[in-house]
């Protein structure tokens, strides 16, 4: 039987019972929200910074002690960010694709710097080498300095950066399951052939999002590496930490100069995050087409 021509379209009813007057206010409150609390902010760091014009702006950059703290910067989130992509990878492979004992420990570990103070953080660390310290006494006696030097920033810098490329990778990678690696090892393929070949392209997206997320907090990082630094200047006082020192001077447009490069890391994360996001959307919309 034919089905008749003239019957109505079913409307779909909206899965949200608020009125409009309901939504319009959760909207408005939101921008104004938002407004208040991230783009004028914000906003004002670039006003502050060019206040004076662009020279005074390119001057407060190319003082040494701001360029050392750049250069320090650069250093400590290039080390730090490699260390923990390479141990992010390896816990959320074992994490995600293996069974053993003390798995839910690991799991637990992996997410206690964000639950824990990155001030204690950094304290641990002067616990662990403090002059007073077993570990403090040999280090000292071998000429070694971790406390006060680049050492100590980039553990710091690890211990408290560490979780974003794991977290990012266990649930991806436990959603993906293992058939892929199964069967590429019964094809023949070794160890470290299907982890190049199938496991790491199957996570890139999700690796470079953690690595992306990973990067912005160290460079962004004060808490733990105030702690252990020193503050001494030109050597160990990374970009938010000149920043506090400027201020602290009353040179203003110093401070809001550095400020804006850490606000522009902000922007450019969250411009590369959007389109990882997007990038990544599209890929799993095409595979499940195919």
């Amino acid at each position: 039987m034919a089905p008749d021509s003239t019957a109505q379209p079913v409307k779909l009813r909206s899965v949200t019972t608020e009125n409009r007057i309901a939504r319009l206010t959760l909207i408005v409150v939101s921008l104004v929200f938002l407004l208040l609390i991230l783009l004028l902010p914000l906003a004002a760091v670039f006003v502050e910074a060019f206040r004076k014009g662009a020279g005074p702006f390119l001057q407060a950059l190319a003082d040494a002690e701001t360029f050392s703290a750049i250069r320090l910067t650069l250093i400590v989130a290039g080390v730090s960010v490699p260390l923990n992509l390479v141990f992010g990878v390896a816990a959320a492979w074992a994490i995600a694709k293996f069974e053993f004992k003390g798995k839910a420990f690991l799991t637990t570990l992996i997410d206690m710097p964000f639950s824990v103070s990155p001030v204690i953080s950094g304290l641990v660390f002067v616990l662990l080498f403090g002059a007073n310290t077993w570990f403090g006494q040999w280090l000292s006696a071998h000429d070694i300095k971790i406390l006060f030097a680049v050492p100590g920033l980039i553990l710091a810098t690890m211990f408290v950066t560490f979780p974003f490329v794991a977290r990012e990778l266990i649930p991806l990678m436990q959603e993906q399951g293992t058939a892929d690696e199964e069967a590429a090892l019964s094809l023949g393929a070794s160890g470290w052939q299907t982890f190049w070949h199938v496991t790491l392209p199957n996570i890139k997206w999700g690796l470079l999002y953690g690595v992306l997320l990973c990067n912005a907090r160290a460079m962004g990082e004060f808490g733990a590496v105030s702690v252990v630094s020193g503050h001494i200047r030109g050597q160990t006082n990374t970009m938010p930490l000149q920043v506090e020192i400027l201020y602290n001077e009353y040179n203003f447009t110093g401070a809001f100069a550095v400020a804006t490069l850490l606000a522009m890391l902000a922007l450019v994360t969250l411009v590369l995050k959007t389109l990882l996001e997007m990038r990544y959307s599209a890929e799993i919309a095409a595979s499940r087409r195919h």
